[in-house]
């Protein structure tokens, strides 16, 4: 049985699959919107609403948070807490939407658009 198992490996080791979520992460914050597979999209999903969930308190150990989960992006993060969290001051969740594309051509996996709301 395969119980509390949680999140996908993406083929990838720990350390790469890291440096992925991170970097998907802040190019969901830096352009608003990133096409990319269907699995990797709903893995990115929590963690970039959890970013802006922080990023609405706007306190320093919010900041700090953040920073220490994010590469080195200071405008990225200056941009999510002066543009990105007043933007979503009245909303609790859901900041994000997937919006299906179709399939790569190479493998037919499944590609979506993950976009600020």
């Amino acid at each position: 049985m395969a119980h509390r198992i949680d999140g996908r490996k993406l083929g990838r080791k720990h350390g790469p699959r890291m440096a992925l979520y991170g970097n998907l992460i802040v190019a969901v914050l830096r352009y608003e919107k990133v096409k990319t597979t269907e699995a990797k999209a709903k893995e990115i999903r929590p963690q970039v609403e959890r970013m802006i969930t922080l990023a609405k308190r706007g306190d320093l150990a919010a900041r700090r948070m953040v920073v220490a989960e994010l590469p080195d992006e200071p405008l990225v993060i200056r941009k999510l807490f002066d543009e990105i969290a007043p933007k979503y001051a009245d909303r609790t969740s859901g900041y994000t939407r997937l919006v299906h594309i179709g399939q790569r051509a190479g493998d037919a996996a499944p590609i979506v658009q993950i976009e600020l709301v």
